[in-house]
């Protein structure tokens, strides 16, 4: 436990936060920074593969765009699948896609018709929950298609956004917590 905790300090420091960015009265978290210790990143990795490399996960689906930093490396180590879920009109051919709101208007997630199959059990990953939002559409458009979500994963939470609240009975992991 130590050493996770050792890990998590390293992560959480390599993480840089911006005052006022993309606007006023916002602390950006900017996982960039953290994209550039090679030690912290693979930590970062290996603590999400720890956590699911033992369960029977066939889906890491990684959320647009910061979740395809994540995601493809966790997939490839537990033996799973990557799945990118598209802001609209990214992705060439048949799409499924689920509507969601953003704090002025309405945003859409699209994934690939046949990306995952009913009964697939997934992992949804991102970098950051706020407000949950993209999450729940995420969890939705999966759940669509007969897709078990065993859990959502992110890097960073911003608990006073209570982003968690939103995602009902679905567990969520994360390494760490914004002040």
């Amino acid at each position: 436990m130590a050493s996770e905790d050792q890990r998590i300090a390293k992560i959480s420091s390599a993480i840089r936060v911006i005052p006022d960015f993309p606007k006023p009265g916002i602390m950006f978290q900017d996982i960039t920074t953290l994209l550039l210790e090679p030690k912290a990143f693979k930590d970062t990795i290996d603590l999400f593969v720890e956590r699911y490399k033992d369960k029977n996960i066939s889906v890491v689906a990684g959320i647009e765009a910061r979740g395809f930093i994540f995601g493809p490396p966790i997939a490839l180590s537990i033996g799973a699948k990557f799945v990118p879920m598209r802001k609209p009109k990214k992705l060439p051919g048949e799409v499924i896609s689920e509507e969601y709101s953003l704090e002025y208007g309405t945003d859409k997630m699209e994934m690939h018709v046949g990306a995952v199959q009913s009964g697939e059990r997934a992992l949804i990953i991102d970098d950051l929950i706020a407000t949950g939002g993209t999450l729940c559409a995420a969890i939705r458009l999966l759940e669509r298609v007969g897709v078990e979500v065993v859990e959502c994963a992110c890097v960073i939470e911003l608990p006073e956004l209570k982003g968690r609240d939103r995602l009902g009975d679905k567990p969520l992991f994360v390494l760490v917590s914004a002040v």
